[in-house]
């Protein structure tokens, strides 16, 4: 029996798909709440699961167990759902996969996320991560983007893959699909390693944005600011309460303001880059 069940196979328009995995590489779930925020702009449809039984130790991540409207009481499963989100606005439809990254078997899990890529057509994958940093919580996150495709990096300004060390299923998934040559992109956003043990809405909406300024896509970033102004807030009080706290921020201000160059290329710019990129790739 397939670890990858099928519920449905729609005919979708020219789909990007779009996968982030909490875990290691997402702190705080930076990156896997901006797929469920976008998810949360329509009616996504789940088309897929990939069974949890052989991928996870189920005394690390645990199952658990709540009672349905009938007083039942059902099991919940680590899930890896594949969703379909339609963008009538848009060029594309969008295959989302918000996860958990697995413990084990990490090579089958990522041939069956392609297997998955492929039998829906998709012309792109995005991967989305976080990672602690130490940056300042009064600036706006810097998206880290790169690609191994020399056009697509050429494209969109993106960087080649320059990290080494102990990576994810992401650094795994990504590995599949160039030696199959298929177009990826990899996001990732920092987040205030003094802030990395709560949510960061404000890099969440970075995030967001980068994925709209290089997709086209719109992702309403825009409705968590109430949710960043209050987090600000927080952190800005706490920071306030210890002297120290404020003399470091003010460095990672100035350290910030150094690395900081230039001005990003319009969304509709990227967006044309992509298209044409895609295009090409279709010819």
């Amino acid at each position: 029996m397939s670890e990858l069940t099928w519920h449905t196979r729609p005919a979708l328009r020219r789909p990007l798909f779009l996968a982030g995995f909490a875990g290691l590489f997402d702190i705080a779930e930076t990156a896997t709440a901006a797929l469920s925020h976008l998810a949360s702009r329509g009616r996504p449809e789940v088309i897929a699961s990939i069974d949890a039984e052989n991928f996870f130790d189920f005394t690390r991540q645990r199952p658990t167990v709540a009672l349905d409207d009938d007083e039942r009481r059902q099991i919940r499963w680590p899930a890896n759902d594949v969703a379909v989100l339609d963008d009538p606005a848009g060029v594309h439809d969008l295959v989302l996969l918000a996860g958990l990254e697995p413990h084990v078997r990490w090579r089958t899990f990522a041939e069956l996320v392609h297997e998955v890529v492929s039998t829906l057509g998709c012309e792109l994958v995005v991967t989305v991560g976080a990672m602690a940093d130490a940056v300042p919580h009064t600036r706006q996150p810097m998206v880290i983007g790169s690609t191994t495709n020399v056009q697509l990096a050429r494209s969109l300004g993106l960087s080649g893959p320059r990290y080494q060390g102990p990576t994810g299923i992401v650094g795994v998934l990504h590995d599949l699909l160039d030696r199959q040559h298929i177009p990826a992109v990899s996001l990732r956003v920092p987040v205030p390693h003094y802030a990395a043990g709560t949510d960061h809405p404000l890099s969440t909406q970075a995030l967001l944005r980068h994925l709209e300024h290089v997709t086209g896509v719109r992702t309403g970033h825009g409705a968590l600011d109430i949710d960043v102004g209050r987090q600000r807030r927080r952190l800005d009080r706490a920071v306030a309460a210890d002297g120290d706290a404020v003399t470091y921020v003010q460095a990672l201000e100035a350290r910030y303001d150094e690395r900081v160059a230039g001005e990003l290329p319009s969304g509709e710019q990227l967006a044309a880059e992509l298209e044409r990129f895609l295009r090409d790739q279709g010819e």
